[in-house]
């Protein structure tokens, strides 16, 4: 089956929220961005594996990998991960509605 296009666009389209930490976070912002990344890979590496490459199964796949693993965080840094999760969110919610409309 494949990465479909809206896939591959949507993983575009969410990587510049992981680097702009890098250019402009402060140290809390790069620790979340750092760890987010690292399961935002994973998750992206496996569904394509899975073959199930689909834009809508990113960040359900992004969510229950960092809830998986949430014991490994402190309250504070579950917050911040939490914070920067909203964030991808918001941009995977703006990407599905323009593709919706095209």
């Amino acid at each position: 089956m494949g990465a479909s296009a809206e896939f591959h666009a949507l993983v575009a389209q969410l990587e510049p929220v992981f680097d702009a930490a890098v250019v402009t976070g402060d140290a809390d912002e790069l620790f979340a961005s750092g760890y987010l990344r690292g399961h935002f890979d994973l998750a992206v590496a496996q569904l394509e594996l899975n073959d199930h490459a689909q834009a809508s199964a990113i960040m359900p796949a992004v969510r229950a990998s960092v809830e998986a693993n949430k014991h490994e965080l402190k309250p504070a840094d579950q917050a911040l991960i939490q914070g920067l999760l909203d964030q991808l969110e918001a941009v995977a919610a703006t990407s599905a509605d323009a593709a919706s409309r095209a």
